[in-house]
């Protein structure tokens, strides 16, 4: 049946990716949409950022240009010693498909292009959302200006501190890792990068990585260092002093990247999650993004799995007429039976990687190395069960979004 009550919107709380992707998703399939956020303008949480071929072609489905949004990479995982421990290589006809398999771009980049198509009216900001009550028929959103909007289905695409899924599944903590990242980019011309490529290096105990960007026609660079750091400790004072301590342990053209970028183009990150929610919708209410699945960037796919579930929620939602109770439970349903398993295991895989690389007790990180150095096992885990989710996702994601 084709959505027939327009007085029955889809409401969507929180302008990131994920919330964007939903717009823009639900929108084509011909619900009306309102997309909430809190702050004055859809910004982005930083600047660094990766996509994988599925997000590229929910991007595209959605209407946004794609073009040249990023530098295609082809990435491996490798040893201080530039030993290359796990080599992840993308199907030929998927890097043709979609311009890489691993494209970095800059988080604002992405932003620009995904709010260049949003249609008019749909993004609504400096607005506070009090409260949600789910009425069996509809939803009722309560502003904070007292006004209030009844939805046929709303969703929680609020981050990883969502009030949305605190109201519907109760409150969770933080997950802390208890390691940090120090980011950043630039345009400099430094001796020794590997262009086209994602350098990812480990030592003992620190990660660090470089990958080609492409940003509004410029070619650059964005490289990070991550390592173990207790969250009850004050971060560094001078962000690029210890980037530089810490780049400088590894080969290559690190140490230059890190000392080529200006000041303000550092960020840090604590890193944390939450742990994996079982079920993700309940009535009319569910949850996108980091709202449901919080990742560490140890995946490199927080941001693509966003993209993701608004992309397959709209399929699950095209032709449901939204006055119609059991027809929405059951396609939100369909949407968890969807996304929570390859969200799920994304999520732990990236928090195991994470204790593995940084968190190995020190007697042990000899052994370890010696494994991944001289077997297969990384290659396995990572260099062929990544490429095979990759086509998995493609596969599953099939012929796109019907227009409406």
């Amino acid at each position: 049946m084709t959505p027939s009550s327009p007085s029955l919107p889809v409401v969507i709380v929180g302008a990131g990716p994920a919330g964007m992707a939903t717009a823009l998703a639900l929108h084509k399939v011909g619900h009306p949409v309102h997309l909430l956020e809190r702050y004055r303008e859809a910004r982005p949480a930083g600047n660094i950022l990766n996509l994988w071929p599925p997000p590229i072609k929910a991007l595209r489905e959605m209407g946004v240009d794609t073009t040249d949004l990023g530098a295609p990479c082809h990435t491996t995982f490798r040893g201080v010693r530039g030993n290359i421990r796990a080599d992840v290589r993308i199907p030929d006809e998927v890097v043709r498909e979609y311009g890489g398999g691993f494209i970095g771009l800059l988080r604002p980049e992405l932003y620009r292009r995904m709010l260049a198509a949003m249609p008019a009216g749909v993004l609504q900001t400096n607005v506070e959302v009090a409260s949600v009550e789910d009425r069996g028929d509809r939803v009722r959103v309560s502003l904070g200006d007292g006004s209030v909007i009844d939805a046929g289905v709303l969703v929680g695409a609020d981050g990883i501190d969502s009030m949305i899924r605190t109201q519907l599944w109760g409150p969770s903590e933080r997950r802390e890792h208890k390691l940090h990242i120090i980011g950043g980019y630039t345009f400099a011309d430094v001796p020794g990068v590997e262009r086209g490529e994602v350098v990812l290096t480990h030592d003992r105990s620190v990660q660090g990585t470089y990958s080609s960007i492409r940003d509004d026609g410029r070619d650059g660079i964005q490289w990070w260092v991550l390592e173990a750091w207790d969250p009850a400790v004050a971060p560094p004072e001078d962000l690029k002093a210890h980037a530089l301590r810490l780049a400088g342990r590894f080969p290559g053209p690190l140490s230059g990247l890190v000392a080529a970028t200006d000041p303000a183009h550092f960020q840090r990150w604590p890193i944390r999650d939450r742990k994996p929610l079982a079920q993700w919708s309940k009535g009319r209410v569910t949850l996108a993004g980091d709202a449901a699945h919080a990742t560490s960037p140890y995946a490199a796919y927080g941001a693509g799995m966003s993209i993701g579930d608004g992309y397959t929620l709209a399929q699950e939602l095209t032709d449901v007429d939204l006055s119609d109770t059991a027809s929405v439970t059951a396609a939100l349903a369909r949407y968890d039976g969807r996304r929570i398993s390859h969200t799920t295991s994304q999520v732990q895989q990236a928090y195991v990687l994470g204790k593995v690389f940084h968190h190995a007790p020190a007697p042990l990180r000899p052994l370890r190395d010696l494994i991944l150095d001289r077997t297969p096992m990384l290659q396995k885990q990572v260099g062929e069960m990544s490429p095979a989710e990759i086509v998995a996702q493609l596969e599953e994601m099939g012929a796109g979004l019907a227009s409406r």
